[in-house]
């Protein structure tokens, strides 16, 4: 249980190294109006706190850092005293405002808002559809080899995907696929699509017809598995080079080949639970452990879920950054 002096200290630390990317010392702390201790005191309580693991000495000064541990009080005990309603964000009502824009429009200029004024990097996480069960499937024939496979689940959503015919079928016999596949898979999980086909292929009747037309079928599924991919958006990446902790071209090259490899979305997930801090080591993926990736979960007045996500260096300003993804994402359920 730490002191209020010592919770007072905590606070002036985390905000003076975020702010300046220096350790701390106690002469600084000294001339802060909220501690009216002297310089001494002010040394005890830093080293009580950084032998409790809320703080850490650099070998290049005598001055403290956050560590992770001190952080995340920061985030979960001291931020939890701030009051909501002070907040408000006039630049994002001004894009919610627009007519003008979709609803998937908004949520991404308003992130790429947030990155700008931030300089983190940003990522808008849309409804998967994984989790929705398949209540319909239809089938369109298009030019040539093409053709166009939709899907509408239970929550009334829509995707379509073209797939190229392969050679000797017709589209007769394709149309008659698909009807079976949606008869087979009528109220299947997304996610549980190749289980349910390798149970259902044990009739033998259906498994003589599927066999002859197995490269359609892989086509097919492999197009209901694209269509329940997590669509995301990222801004603001290159930001990134403008932190001081990220001068290291290896650690941005590994950054950047987590983003460009979707590993970020192993991170950023749609979760009901809230808000979510992962700081530093917390974070699976090890180009992101010296980062700090806060994700809050959204609802649009549809139904459809979502994440809002940004990703930066742990000296990080959670103090702003935390109630401005929140803002956004109570604000999303008003848009139309």
């Amino acid at each position: 249980m730490l002191s209020k002096r010592q919770i007072l200290v905590l606070k002036a630390i985390v905000e003076e190294y975020v702010s300046t990317n220096e350790p701390v010392g106690s002469r600084t702390l000294s001339k802060r109006s909220d501690l009216q201790v002297s310089p001494a005191t002010l040394r005890n309580d830093m080293a009580d706190l950084e032998d409790l693991g809320f703080l850490e000495k650099t070998h290049s000064s005598s001055g403290r850092i956050p560590s992770e541990k001190g952080y995340h009080y920061y985030v979960e005990t001291i931020m939890k005293e701030r009051n909501d309603a002070e907040y408000s964000f006039p630049m994002i009502d001004e894009i919610f405002k627009r007519h003008d824009l979709s609803k998937e429009q908004a949520i991404n200029e308003s992130m790429s808002l947030v990155s700008q004024l931030t300089n983190y990097a940003t990522l808008v996480l849309g409804n998967s559809a994984s989790s929705s069960k398949i209540k319909k499937l239809q089938f369109v024939s298009l030019q040539e080899r093409f053709a166009l496979i939709i899907m509408i689940t239970d929550s009334g959503h829509v995707e379509s995907k073209k797939i190229i015919v392969p050679d000797g079928l017709s589209f007769r016999e394709i149309e008659r696929v698909v009807n079976i596949l949606d008869e087979i898979l009528h109220d299947c999980f997304i996610s549980e699509i190749e289980q349910k086909l390798k149970e259902e292929l044990k009739n033998e009747e259906i498994m003589d017809f599927m066999t002859y037309r197995e490269d359609l079928v892989n086509a097919i599924v492999t197009a209901f598995q694209e269509m329940a991919t997590d669509k995301y958006q990222i801004s603001g990446q290159s930001n990134i080079l403008q932190q001081p902790e990220f001068q290291d071209i290896e650690k941005v090259k590994d950054l950047f080949d987590a983003i460009e490899k979707k590993e970020i979305l192993k991170i950023v997930k749609l979760d009901d639970t809230g808000i979510s801090v992962r700081i530093g080591q917390e974070n699976e993926i090890k180009a992101l452990q010296d980062c700090t990736v806060i994700t809050v979960p959204y609802e649009a007045s549809n139904g459809h879920k979502g994440a809002i996500s940004i990703f930066g260096p742990t000296r990080m300003e959670y103090s702003k950054i935390i109630p401005l993804l929140e803002y956004i994402a109570k604000n999303i359920k008003n848009i139309m």
